[in-house]
């Protein structure tokens, strides 16, 4: 059973932390929801992100999400690939150095990644970026380009790929996004 590495912390949004996890599970992969300085157990905050006409998305509270792994234990080694949940998390995450180089083994590796929405911040500060298509929210198109990266526009619903790399604008993306990850992780996806 391939292991995947999850990304989150409080204020995350709620879809991208719970929909991925989720359907990878569901589709056989053992998933590690970890956040720095918490472990197995303990829970974050997810906030949601709604569209609904005005110049940014809304914000509400969303569920608490138990994490299923310590953070302390991540060896990245043992993993096939890496999800990063956006939101308002990956703000403060990319201020851990250990988030930076566990992110970095991924791309050294060329490991499958997976960063939807606010995630690329942690792309960015990491230092993973330059020469690479991606998308994000497009709020952090400034910190992309500011990378190195060249940002991609596309539609809220889609998801790109480039390399080992998928991204999704935001949560509509979703069924796109998982396919494209999983699809980089060796699984042929049939209709």
């Amino acid at each position: 059973m391939k292991k995947i590495l999850l990304f989150t912390g409080d204020f995350a949004e709620d879809y991208e932390t719970m929909v991925p996890f989720q359907m990878l599970q569901m589709l056989g992969y053992e998933v590690h929801a970890v956040c720095p300085g918490k472990k197995a157990g303990q829970r974050v905050k997810t906030a949601i992100h709604d569209f609904e006409g005005d110049q940014t998305y809304s914000e509400k509270p969303g569920h608490y999400f138990t994490l299923n792994y310590d953070f302390d234990k991540v060896n990245p080694e043992e993993y096939a690939g890496l999800v990063i949940a956006g939101g308002r998390a990956p703000e403060y995450l990319r201020l851990n150095p250990k988030v930076l180089e566990m992110t970095r083994h991924f791309f050294e590796k060329n490991k499958p990644v997976a960063a939807i929405c606010h995630g690329a911040q942690i792309l960015s500060a990491a230092g993973v970026l330059k020469g690479r298509k991606l998308t994000a929210y497009p709020a952090v198109a400034p910190e992309v380009k500011a990378a190195g990266g060249d940002y991609v526009e596309i539609d809220v619903d889609k998801a790109m790929t480039d390399g080992n790399l998928v991204t999704s604008p935001a949560w509509p993306g979703h069924p796109e996004f998982i396919r494209q990850f999983v699809e980089l992780l060796g699984a042929k996806i049939e209709v």
